[in-house]
């Protein structure tokens, strides 16, 4: 059975139990009330232009003036003016000599009407440039052991010298989906682009870097000429993040019609590298990555063609842009650019909060 309340706009569903609906005082028996609101009773969209006018022809008590402060005419002032006396059912300003006065009703809302108009055009404004001297705020980065060891030592330098405030906090990149980028947990990885990469995810390419082998010193690979058949022959040691059995080099292998044989599988290059310093394993790193983990060790080329992978930094575009995130990017980028010969540039980093 369904009811209609006094004001002819609601529509009630009548069953058991005891309703009231709001400053209608209409109550109503029934478990489920299905309140259905008329076009006329449901509050138009706020207009906020609406608000700012109000606050000017306020303080100004003059059409034409409040029109230069707002720069329209003093005809769409007066249109402005007569939606405001509609929307609020009040005159708001009457004709005194050659003035306007406010009513009481316009005198009660003055000084709230003030204070939501600051607000609102504080909430508006574009975001002022920040200062990275007085920002307090921590960055995760999901990212690789290699890609810490070889260029986090240069960015935490570089972020405490010149954002004391911030804070970074690395941690591994074990996938390559997006999920972490979408829930906020993680602001910035570095790595390389995935099939599970999201395809909203902001990315920007840091370096290009290719696999090289690595041994311990007094190794027989590291003595002499080594041949692609001499390579495969070696016992191996397999970085997978993921708990692969192959990898990239061991596809360029098998076009030669080689396989190599793993007997080791770890889930950092930190582990594979440290493995063979004691070991006769030999590892397949990115050269870049591990320029600094491979210190004592034997590099080599790989004797055949060696896989390559671009490395960039992933963001979600919410994050897009924030100044201090922009900054941190420009920063990454200037450091990994440093790795190419090149001097990092303050001004860059900079450049990005303008």
């Amino acid at each position: 059975m369904v009811v209609k309340s006094i004001c002819g706009r609601i529509s009630l569903r009548k069953t058991h139990g005891l309703h009231v609906i709001n400053a209608y005082d209409a109550i109503y028996t029934g478990v489920a009330v299905t309140v259905t609101y008329s076009q006329s009773y449901l509050m138009p969209t706020p207009d906020l232009n609406l608000l700012i006018t109000l606050n000017v022809l306020l303080d100004e008590g003059n059409v034409a003036r409040a029109a230069r402060r707002l720069k329209l005419s003093p005809s769409a002032m007066s249109r402005a003016l007569a939606r405001l006396r509609e929307t609020m059912g009040d005159p708001l300003l009457v004709r005194a000599g050659r003035g306007l006065v406010p009513t009481p009703r316009a005198l009660e809302l003055r000084e709230s009407v003030a204070r939501l108009s600051q607000d609102v055009q504080a909430v508006l404004r574009p975001a002022e440039k920040i200062d990275l001297k007085r920002i307090v705020r921590t960055f995760t980065l999901r990212t690789s052991d290699g890609f810490v060891e070889n260029f986090g030592a240069d960015l935490v330098e570089w972020v405490s010298r010149d954002a004391p405030g911030i804070r970074l906090r690395f941690m591994q990149r074990t996938t390559r989906d997006s999920l972490a980028l979408r829930n906020g947990s993680v602001d910035l990885e570095t790595g390389v682009i995935g099939d599970e990469t999201g395809p909203e995810v902001r990315v920007r390419a840091l370096f290009n870097d290719r696999f090289i082998g690595v041994v311990r010193m007094g190794h027989p690979l590291s003595a002499g000429d080594i041949t692609a058949v001499d390579y495969a022959a070696a016992r191996h040691v397999l970085m997978s993040r993921r708990g692969l059995g192959k990898g990239l080099v061991d596809d360029a292998l098998k076009i030669l019609g080689l396989e190599r044989k793993i007997v080791a599988t770890v889930d950092g290059f930190a582990a594979a590298l440290a493995l063979t310093r004691s070991t006769d394993l030999v590892a397949a790193v990115p050269e870049r990555h591990t320029e600094n983990l491979r210190k004592g060790l034997f590099s080599f080329a790989l004797p055949f063609p060696a896989p390559e992978i671009k490395v960039s930094m992933l963001w979600h575009p919410r994050m897009h842009g924030d100044q201090a995130h922009r900054w941190l990017r420009e920063c990454i980028r200037e450091i990994c650019g440093r790795k190419d010969g090149k001097q990092p540039d303050a001004a860059n980093c900079i450049h990005a909060l303008s």
